[in-house]
């Protein structure tokens, strides 16, 4: 299928959900990313979302590739994913796939994380060295303890990202025409064997949820090689959003003491080679 008929039909897909103007956490409360009610007011909207102005260890980031924490006991980013039945969500603030069965599950230290879901932020929340990305998206996964782990992928402008160009995509428009406003979209199924490509170095830290309640201890895994989208890709997921939430990134968090791991497979193989 063509990367411009896949990515309209994704498109009109989710321009078929209702978008109100305003983003709610479960109890009601309005946030956004602008104004009275944007990043730098979150903490004050609710007693729910202090942790957003007086956490110690909130996400997005800076990445400083100089100031990284060469790490010879991290492990490759295990993944395995495969295709399963999703649902298109609207959060208003971003627009999401959210699975209800086994899509997955992505290892650390021997702990296995399920993936729960993934979204887009437009443009990058994390940076690196100050450069800011057309795009990132988060695939969220959980433990059985509930514990959250997020991979993060930056994107740049290239080459189409197949994972839109997907022939079960192309059945979603009509599912989106009958559904109800507001309500989730049955998605099919959905590969994510794409997701599966070889990390070579990535990052991790400790930080939080970059949404409201901005929940701490969220483990976050960045590989350093951004994948690839066109412009219409990237123009494509954000044109369903509310004008004020096309841009839906958090600002760059302070890192408050934390250090950045680096896992590079080459570099660790020679050093534990050497005598």
């Amino acid at each position: 299928m063509a990367a411009s008929h896949g990515n309209a039909i994704f498109v009109l897909l989710l321009c078929t959900l209702f978008l109100p103007s305003l983003a709610c956490d479960s109890g009601g409360v309005k946030f956004g990313y602008t104004g009275s009610i944007g990043p730098d007011f979150w903490g004050n909207l609710s007693a729910d979302f202090t942790r957003c102005s007086n956490g110690r260890q909130q996400s997005p980031i800076d990445i400083d590739t100089n100031n990284l924490v060469h790490e010879l006991n991290m492990e490759p980013l295990h993944r395995n994913y495969t295709a399963a039945n999703a649902t298109l969500v609207d959060n208003i603030f971003n627009v999401a796939l959210r699975y209800e069965e086994a899509a997955g599950v992505l290892s650390i230290n021997g702990v296995k994380y399920t993936l729960k879901q993934m979204h887009w932020h437009s443009p990058s929340e994390h940076t690196i060295n100050g450069f800011r990305f057309p795009l990132e998206l988060h695939m969220v996964h959980t433990n059985e303890n509930g514990n959250i782990t997020v991979l993060a992928f930056l994107y740049r402008f290239g080459r189409p990202d197949p994972f839109f160009e997907q022939d079960k995509l192309a059945a979603l428009n009509a599912e989106g025409c009958k559904a109800e406003k507001g309500s989730p979209v049955p998605a099919g199924s959905v590969s994510l064997l794409t997701m599966r490509q070889h990390v070579h170095i990535y990052y991790r830290y400790v930080g939080s949820l970059t949404t409201p309640p901005c929940a701490e201890n969220v483990i976050w895994n960045i590989p350093a090689m951004p994948r690839e989208m066109t412009p219409q890709q990237a123009a494509d997921l954000m044109a369903p959003l509310d004008e004020g939430y096309r841009r839906n990134s958090r600002p760059t968090q302070q890192m408050n003491g934390r250090t950045v791991q680096l896992y590079h497979r080459f570099w660790g193989k020679k050093r534990r080679s050497s005598p």
